[in-house]
């Protein structure tokens, strides 16, 4: 092969690259004469991303069940991903804000959308056996969500509304912590007893839960939208991407699931808990928490009628 001047540049690029981190240059390119080239399977991982589901019962739609909610937290984890980009970027460029912005949205309008799979796309008789072996695991304890709210918004518009009076910005992370919405769905506030389901979700996320909660507490979504000039703030494109986001989020994507539930919970007589035993209804319904991202985006008039 014809040494160019292109490839001379390549070499001298590599040599760069190698001598800014003190490794020896011919040592990697001997690395690449022992090296298999990649295939896709090796590269996805195919193998062992179709290896993960496994099934508690012989019924068929538990295998849709647990394919769908992995998915789903694929797709957590990739919007965590571009919102890190955005909370950890040193200078906030409107046109990088905005671009990620609508990646996230993409992403979450896809999970809005494919609440079929969940409505349709599974025989209740078979879900109402095989959900019996899943207590009391719950979709509740999906860590995920959890940092993706922390990473939207001010944790305090993530407090229950019946303790936003009492609790600022200046409560400390453990306080905020045990009145964040979502403890409605796992801890008796009169007794203050915490059920099972909580305790366990606490045990495994809680120190990373206080970790995200700080490390986002000036980071957030809604912070970052706060550093932009003052005439980018008010782009009604960009105000109009804010509120999709934050509409899909809590109303949109929260009545698709609490309407998939519906369906097969409610689907005959009895008992209707969640298979963690929570008052799902109270926890998923958004006019009951008012979870609300970006609440000075939105009017008086809209925000008294959240959810509705």
């Amino acid at each position: 092969m014809e040494i160019t001047p292109e490839v001379h540049d390549k070499i001298r690029q590599i040599e760069e690259k190698f001598n800014a981190i003190n490794q020896k240059t011919e040592t990697h390119l001997e690395g690449l004469l022992w090296s298999k080239p990649i295939t896709y399977w090796d590269y996805i991982q195919t193998d062992a991303l179709l290896n993960l589901q496994i099934q508690r019962t012989t019924l068929p739609d538990e295998m849709v069940f647990i394919m769908y909610h992995q998915v789903n937290e694929l797709l957590f984890k990739m919007i965590l991903w571009e919102i890190g980009q955005v909370a950890h970027a040193e200078k906030m460029a409107t046109e990088f804000f905005t671009e990620r912005l609508m990646r996230i949205s993409r992403y979450f309008d896809m999970l809005t959308t494919s609440f079929d799979i969940m409505g349709d796309g599974m025989e209740v008789e078979q879900y109402l056996k095989f959900r019996n072996t899943l207590t009391p695991a719950s979709g509740f304890q999906s860590a995920q969500y959890r940092m993706i709210e922390f990473a939207s918004t001010d944790w305090i518009n993530l407090i229950d509304q019946r303790f936003r009076a009492t609790i600022d910005r200046n409560a400390s992370y453990d306080q905020a912590f045990e009145h964040l919405y979502w403890q409605a769905a796992g801890k008796d506030y009169k007794t203050g007893e915490k059920s099972y389901l909580l305790k366990e979700f606490e045990k495994k996320y809680k120190k990373q839960f206080l970790s995200q909660m700080e490390e986002y507490n000036t980071l957030n979504l809604w912070r970052k939208f706060k550093q932009l000039p003052e005439k980018d703030q008010l782009n009604p494109d960009l105000i109009a991407a804010m509120r999709h986001y934050d509409k899909t989020v809590n109303i949109t994507w929260v009545m698709g699931h609490y309407n998939a539930a519906v369906k097969y919970i409610e689907s005959v007589p009895g008992n209707h808990e969640a298979t963690g035993g929570s008052d799902w209804k109270k926890y998923m319904l958004p006019k009951y928490q008012r979870r609300i991202f970006f609440p000075e985006l939105w009017s008086k008039e809209e925000l008294e009628r959240w959810g509705e």
